[in-house]
């Protein structure tokens, strides 16, 4: 007569665990990959509108000027889209507003001339060796390693 008994060896299951737990450390190394490109992908478009509303801001302006771009007095949008952008990249410094302050890798920055205005903002995750994203009126919307220089209204060079 066989002594047949039912179920699993106490390794067979250890094993088990094992597998399931390595898959889901690996699936949970992705998910906070592509949630970091998530964010720099809303950083991006956050400030990609701006350039538009920064135009109508100049246009609304009498002279013509950019001076009020980064106050939000003439478009609370530009405001917005900054703060929207500042959070999405989970930088813990404030957003900065004035024309004579440097960017620092906790801070965004919007500076504005009669002439110019340049944002800038830290990534959420660095890109290749691009650390902070800026847009300015002179058409850059790119990724930078330098970040906003004061009293700059343009973006970095690199």
């Amino acid at each position: 007569m066989k002594n047949l008994k039912k179920g699993f060896t106490l390794i067979e299951l250890l094993v088990v665990v094992a597998i399931i737990g390595i898959l889901a450390s690996v699936v949970l190394a992705s998910l906070n990959s592509a949630r970091s490109k998530g964010s720099n992908a809303a950083i991006k478009a956050n400030l990609a509108n701006t350039r538009a509303q920064a135009e109508l801001v100049y246009d609304g302006a009498t002279p013509n000027s950019y001076d009020t771009v980064c106050n939000g007095t003439q478009d609370p949008n530009i405001a917005k889209a900054l703060n929207a952008a500042h959070s999405a990249s989970g930088a813990t410094g404030t957003v900065v507003l004035t024309y004579a302050t440097a960017q620092t890798a906790t801070t965004s920055n919007c500076h504005a001339t009669a002439g110019a205005w340049a944002i800038s903002v830290p990534l959420k995750a660095v890109e290749g060796t691009s650390v902070y994203w800026c847009v300015d009126s002179v058409g850059t919307s790119a990724g930078r390693v330098n970040p906003l220089a004061a009293s700059t209204a343009a973006c970095p060079a690199s």
